[in-house]
């Protein structure tokens, strides 16, 4: 019986030996297909001993798993799309256009257009389109949004356009004076509207080479009659040479005078000067002689005059390339007149390029001298070669000097 009793233990020993055996076994089946079915889904890999990897310190620095970077690629790629598209359209919505003309010509009411493959510069300004400058200066060419009808602007700083205008405030409408058409009003500059041109003299006459005297008479009286208002009015000119003289119509037969920015405005009768301003080839010999005062009415009679005598003969009075022995010539006051012009025409010159400026006719007396009332037939040809003649030509002198004082 105890026989049968030791029996029994044994075969109840041995059933829950194999019990747990194949728990074990079933475990183990268990766990290694968890381990293979995470290798091959392609989480990270921790090796074959099977350590869980929620206990493994080298989790987080594992750089050899393939997935994680997978991942953060194509989070980065997302990222890029999601984020950077967006602010892309976002800047070309708002971004402002670059100015593209001088600083003074950036206030905050233009707006800036770049058209063609040259990217040709555009601003406007009120009911205007600013164009291209003119090369050295704050001038522009202007044309109207509405009546497409085309302007000179002229842009001066806030601070000073009182001053610039004020000759042209000071003086009453004039037929051969420039007028403004229209002021407006920027953050920092002021921008002067005038009507359009069609060219200078001076680039007149170096084409031409020299006018005929019926011709000249149109124009010269045009031009004395502007100073003559100029005087009248209290306003100096100071640098008066022939490309203040512009034209007005594309036939070339009606002249203004412009640029009276540098003019000087006169307190009563008295037009005693002391600065020394001009343009070498117009300057009168009380300018370079003086060293106190000189009358401003009588210094522009004499620089037309020499407007007068380039316009006949095709060159300045007083030509030299060296500037001492130009200023030597004028403070000698002599000067050549061709025989070919009329002694009418001969006698106006010299009675403003007097050396003496007491002896000059004053703009008033020019208007009534009997050469700018000569009718058409009076005036011989007197240059039968005169538009083709390369003897005598006006050099490009008032553009590079125009500046210098004295």
């Amino acid at each position: 019986m105890s026989s049968d009793a030791g029996g029994g233990a044994r075969d109840v020993a041995i059933a829950l030996s194999t019990a747990s055996s194949r728990r074990s076994w079933c475990h183990a089946q268990k766990k290694e297909s968890i381990i293979g079915v995470t290798e091959q889904t392609g989480s990270p890999q921790f090796g074959r001993s099977g350590a869980s990897p929620l206990f493994s310190s080298e989790m987080s620095v594992n750089l050899s798993a393939p997935a994680l970077p997978l991942r953060l690629k194509r989070v980065d790629c997302e990222d890029s799309q999601n984020t950077h598209a967006p602010k892309c359209k976002r800047r070309k919505l708002s971004q402002p256009p670059s100015p593209g003309l001088a600083p003074c010509l950036r206030p905050q009411t233009h707006s800036t257009e770049h058209t063609g493959p040259e990217k040709l510069c555009v601003s406007s300004i009120g009911s205007y389109i600013l164009l291209e400058a003119t090369e050295g200066t704050q001038t522009y060419r202007a044309v109207h949004r509405i009546t497409e009808q085309e302007f000179t602007c002229k842009v001066f700083s806030m601070r000073k356009y009182h001053e610039l205008i004020a000759p042209y405030t000071r003086l009453l409408p004039h037929d051969n004076i420039c007028k403004i058409s229209e002021i407006i009003m920027g953050e920092q500059n002021v921008y002067i509207f005038f009507e359009r041109n069609y060219g200078d003299m001076h680039s007149y006459v170096r084409t031409c080479k020299r006018l005929q005297e019926d011709e000249a008479v149109r124009l010269f009286k045009q031009m004395a009659s502007a100073v003559n208002h100029c005087h009248e009015n209290g306003v100096v000119l100071r640098d008066l040479k022939l490309r203040k003289f512009v034209f007005t119509d594309a036939q070339r037969t009606k002249l203004v005078l412009q640029n009276l920015e540098d003019s000087c405005l006169l307190n009563g009768d008295d037009d005693s000067l002391t600065d020394k301003h001009g343009c070498p080839a117009y300057v009168g010999p009380e300018i370079l002689n003086s060293r106190h005062s000189y009358s401003g009415k009588a210094a522009d009679i004499w620089s037309l005059g020499v407007v007068l005598y380039t316009m006949l003969v095709g060159r300045y009075p007083f030509q030299d390339v060296e500037p001492a022995a130009l200023f030597s010539k004028i403070r000698r006051g002599a000067f050549t007149i061709p025989e070919t012009l009329s002694p009418r025409a001969k006698s106006l010159v010299c009675c403003m390029l007097r050396k003496s400026p007491l002896e000059r006719l004053e703009a008033q007396d020019i208007l009534l001298h009997p050469w700018l009332h000569c009718s058409n037939n009076t005036f011989v040809s007197q240059h039968p070669n005169s538009r083709h003649s390369n003897d005598q030509v006006v050099p490009d002198f008032e553009k590079g000097k125009e500046g210098d004082c004295y």
